[in-house]
């Protein structure tokens, strides 16, 4: 079946959408290398605990606390993260696919030389997001707030920001394609402005960031 393709041309993302079974309640912790399928978190302070190379299948997370827990290189694949929250969660060189991140309130995420495949973020607040080289296809941002993220040196196809606010963002070294930007509702690029190719923009943005382009470019505009 050919993929969507939205007004521009540009290639749709393939949305998310996660049907979980029925699920067994989880009151444990976690272990390193655990294995988690079918399992429902809810309420749990998974704060300091160790995960790392954790796998969890069918899963959801519910109202956990994340501070400083350690996942890293763990594997999520059709779950549900819904009101997660935390500081400092260490989720580095993980793989996501088909998972769905709802009302999440996190800082200082650690996602570098992560791989995300067909994720759903929405709603929530997301501070200093670390996605540096990680790969993204399709992902889809929805009405959250990313501050300070940073893409620097990764890899974005078939990415979709709807209605988020995207504030001072570090777009260094970022690989684009089929990256539509147009409904973000604040546009905020700290560095990187050059790496927009292949991404998509409204007129309106293109008027918002015409004088960061003419500086990138070397232009002095006087009236």
């Amino acid at each position: 079946m050919a993929r969507k393709t939205t007004r521009s041309g540009a290639t749709a993302a393939k949305r998310a959408e996660v049907r979980l079974p029925p699920l067994s309640p989880y009151g444990g912790g976690l272990e390193p290398d655990g294995d988690y399928d079918g399992l429902e978190f809810t309420d749990l302070d998974l704060s300091g605990q160790e995960g790392p190379g954790a796998r969890f299948i069918d899963c959801a997370l519910r109202g956990c606390g994340l501070d400083e827990t350690a996942l890293g290189r763990a594997r999520f694949v059709d779950s549900v993260l819904h009101g997660v929250k935390g500081v400092g969660t260490d989720l580095s060189g993980a793989s996501l696919r088909d998972v769905e991140v709802i009302d999440a309130r996190l800082g200082g995420v650690q996602l570098h030389g992560a791989v995300l495949e067909r994720v759903l973020f929405k709603g929530g607040k997301i501070d200093y997001l670390n996605l540096r080289k990680a790969r993204l296809r399709d992902v889809v941002f929805e009405g959250c707030v990313l501050s300070e993220p940073d893409f620097g040196g990764a890899e974005l196809e078939r990415v979709e920001f709807r209605d988020c606010v995207l504030r001072r963002a570090d777009l260094s070294g970022v690989r684009m394609k089929d990256v539509d930007l147009r409904t973000v509702a604040e546009l905020d690029i700290a560095r990187g402005l050059d790496r927009l190719a292949g991404a998509v923009i409204s007129s309106a943005q293109l008027l918002h960031l015409a004088p960061a382009f003419a500086a990138q470019i070397g232009v002095r505009v006087e009236d």
